[in-house]
């Protein structure tokens, strides 16, 4: 069973993080949910989550993959944290699946690990650098490196991610209990 770690950080973008939460832990993927800072995590619309874990006491070995919702100021504490730097870092040394929606991929920017191709959401360009961005496609994969565009593209990433960690089958499989 493939381990996902999602990492939290107020104000974090809701739909795109219980999409991809819930998608995931339906293909049967362990999730563990990170708050930085605080158990206790506040969404960009006012949702609280309770998580997992803090962030500070996760160790990339023990993951699969790392996904990072979007949202504001969400993404920015998450570039903004040392902790998932340094995660962000090992996973991308040690070949592992990275994700990250909406505005998250700052982090990974910041980080040093985007990918030559990604997406993210339209009209955030001052905050990223444009080259090998696309605003052609949800969700761009590239490398170890996955991105997608926003809200709107939560379920299509998530199913992408459950295609890349379980099976173009057990994707199709989600999707159509969805009814997508």
């Amino acid at each position: 069973m493939s381990k996902v770690l999602v990492p939290l950080a107020m104000g974090f973008e809701e739909i795109e993080a219980m999409s991809i939460i819930d998608i995931l832990r339906r293909a049967e993927v362990e999730v563990v949910i990170a708050g930085l800072g605080k158990k206790q995590v506040v969404g960009a619309h006012g949702v609280r989550v309770q998580t997992d874990a803090h962030i500070e006491d996760m160790n990339s070995s023990d993951f699969d993959m790392i996904v990072l919702p979007g949202g504001l100021p969400g993404a920015t504490n998450l570039q903004k944290d040392d902790t998932v730097q340094k995660l962000l870092k090992e996973f991308d040394e040690q070949n592992k699946e990275i994700g990250a929606i909406c505005a998250a991929p700052i982090a990974l920017e910041s980080a040093g690990v985007l990918s030559e191709n990604y997406t993210y959401y339209p009209s955030f360009e001052a905050n990223i650098r444009e080259e090998g961005y696309t605003a052609s496609q949800d969700v761009v994969s590239d490398k170890n490196i996955m991105t997608s565009r926003g809200p709107g593209t939560a379920l299509e990433f998530g199913l992408a991610i459950v295609a890349k960690l379980c099976g173009a089958e057990k994707s199709a499989e989600i999707k159509s209990q969805l009814l997508l």
